[in-house]
């Protein structure tokens, strides 16, 4: 099932402009930078809030080491669809579960929620997640995981 749905989403809804915003997004969420610019954003703007800013920044980074750590364990393969079907975008690792995408940004709307109305930094996080079965280079499983433990780690920082 995982592989019909990522067929499916690499196959529906190819836009050119919408596949340009999507490689944007998505290249923004390498490494948790966008959740970073947000709260360094929060940091300047909102003094007031400065711990809940600084927190969200130590969470991206534990979510990224520990989805680092999980990849090197499981070391499940990118999907490889065919060569009619090559990915949208390289990556930085061969290794696909869990998504660190999914990680960091559901870990930063968690810890960002603190301060910032959630279902945004939620739609946010959702929305990167599924940049990456777009592009073709997680399976649904993959970002599932990757929202999961970046949700957990939070909850439990």
């Amino acid at each position: 099932m995982d592989l019909e749905l990522l067929r499916l989403l690499r196959t529906r809804g190819h836009w050119p402009p919408l596949e340009r915003a999507v490689r944007v997004y998505a290249h923004a969420g390498e490494n948790g930078l966008l959740w970073h610019g947000v709260a360094a954003l929060g940091l300047v703007l909102d003094r007031s809030r400065r711990p809940i800013y600084l927190r969200a920044m130590r969470v991206v980074v534990v979510a990224l080491i520990a989805n680092t750590a999980v990849k090197q364990v499981v070391r499940r393969a990118r999907p490889v669809l065919g060569d009619d079907l090559p990915p949208l975008v390289a990556t930085l690792s061969g290794r696909s579960y869990p998504s660190a995408h999914a990680a960091t940004s559901f870990a930063a709307a968690g810890a960002l929620g603190r301060a910032l109305p959630s279902p945004p930094l939620y739609a946010a996080a959702g929305a990167m997640a599924l940049s990456r079965p777009y592009l073709g280079v997680h399976y649904p499983s993959d970002v599932a995981a990757g929202a999961f433990l970046g949700r957990a780690l939070e909850r439990l920082m």
